[in-house]
This record gives C-alpha cells, structure tokens and sequence, in this order.
C-alpha cells in the first residue's frame, strides 16, 4: 500500500513539473501603448483652476456699486418734480446756503490727505509715481464721462443757472478721490477711507444746500466718481514695480520776492 501511494505521488509531481515550465512559456499579451499625444498639456500635473461665474470677475465686482447709483440717479432725474423737488425743499428748510467757493475746494481735500498720509510715511498699496499716473487716469475717465453726460442730459440746475446739472461734476470728482485714497491705505486701515468719503458726502450736500444740484446728480456723480476709479485701477499695469521709490521728504516756507511767501517740497529718492 505504501509502495502504491509512493508511485502515486512520484508520478504527480513529476507530471506537475512538467507541465508547470509549459505554462510558463505560454507568451502573455504586450502591454497597450501609452497615450502620449496630451503629455504636454499639463506637465506639472497641476489640475486646473475651476473659472469663477461672471457675477464674482473683478469687472463686475468694480461695477456693481457705481450702476446702482448711476441708475437711480438716472430714474429720479425729473428735474423740479417727484423726489427731487420734495428733497431739494426740505434741504432749504433745514439749512442755509453756504459760499460755493468752500465746496470748490473741498472736492480735493481727499487727496490732500493722501498725501499728507504718505509724507507721514505710511506705505500706500501703490509707489507715488503709479499713484500719480492712476489719479491721471482716472481725472481723464471722470471728465470724458461726467462732461458727456451733461451735454447729453442737458438738465437744468435747481437755481435755473444753467442746464448742466446731471450729473454733479463735484460730487464725482470728490468721490474718485476718495476712492484712490481708500484703495491706497485700506490695507494700512479703513479709517483713511472713512475719512476721504466723509468729506466726499460733504461735498454732495453742499451742492444741494447750494441750490446748484439735485439729489439725483449727487448720486448719479457719486457713482460716476467711483466707477472711474475702480476703471483707472483695473486697467492700470504697475511699470516701475510695487517697491518703494523714496521716503526722504521735506517741506521748508520759502520767500519768492515781491512779498510772496511760498513752501518748498523737497524729495530725494533712494536707491
């Protein structure tokens, strides 16, 4: 019995090492080809950006703001009826006309704090000389704009002076400068903001204590003021580099001769 039970196993690992080698010389199927005709279409591996819906672009975002004011400005603009004239007779009821020349003024102070601000030496968001060249900018889109639609609109000013009205050229001038003031240190602190579009709300009442705009040019210029600003920013390409071009910064009076006193500004950049 055993001797049978030896046969029976020589003769099963011999027969297994036999056709064990022939299984493994069965040839296996060759491996499929890479695709290679997108391998340069993203090296790094990097999966792409989901694209933001057109309502959260920086265009939209620029405009929303500056289109509501200009739209509401553009409704109510009926001259010496509905809402303006109900709000032009409680201004005169509650205050008295002040001297046009202080309004004048005032649509710059804002930029008379930027750059008070900067002298300071508060780093601003861009170096003075794309300062200069935004605030450019932007003066150029405020006056094409403003000056278009007044032409256009030919609304007659509440004193009746004129039929220049719509929109308020102070009130949009006041408000771009308070817009690059508040685009420049908002990083540093709001308050710089706060203050630059207080002023800005000034300039607008007055124009209407004045009796030279009605409620719908002031917010119709608000909007146009701002709108040039966020445009001057969005189209704008820093040239010269976001460093710092110099803090070395001096005022001095100086006498001119003839009895006219003056003040000198001083400025050395750095290198």
């Amino acid at each position: 019995m055993r001797s049978q039970l030896f046969s029976f196993l020589t003769s099963f690992f011999l027969l297994t090492a036999s056709i064990g080698p022939a299984f493994a010389q069965v040839p296996t199927a060759p491996p499929a080809a890479t695709d290679t005709t997108k391998k340069y279409a993203n090296p790094g591996g990097v999966s792409s950006a989901v694209k933001a819906p057109w309502y959260k672009s920086k265009l939209v975002k620029a405009v929303a703001i500056p289109a509501v004011l200009i739209t509401y400005g553009a409704i109510t603009a009926q001259g010496d009826a509905g809402v303006n004239q109900r709000n032009r007779e409680f201004v005169q009821k509650q205050f008295r006309p002040v001297s046009t020349g202080f309004d004048n003024t005032l649509i710059i102070a804002p930029y008379f704090e930027l750059a008070a601000v900067a002298l300071a030496g508060v780093e601003s968001r861009n170096d003075r000389i794309n300062t200069l060249l935004i605030i450019a900018k932007g003066e150029a889109i405020m006056l094409a704009s403003t000056f278009a639609v007044k032409y256009l609109a030919k609304e007659t000013r509440p004193d009746g002076s004129d039929n220049l009205s719509f929109p308020s050229g102070h009130t949009a001038q006041a408000f771009l400068a308070a817009s690059i003031v508040h685009t420049e240190f908002r990083d540093k602190s709001q308050w710089y903001g706060i203050g630059a579009y207080t002023i800005a709300t000034s300039v607008a009442a007055l124009r209407m204590i004045n009796d030279k705009h009605w409620q719908s040019d002031v917010v119709a210029g608000a909007g146009f003021g701002i709108l040039s600003a966020h445009l001057a920013y969005l189209s704008h390409r820093n040239r010269w580099g976001r460093k710092s071009i110099g803090r070395d910064v001096g005022l001095s009076p100086t006498y001119f001769g003839n009895g006219t006193p003056g003040m000198t500004i001083s400025w050395r950049p750095t290198k």
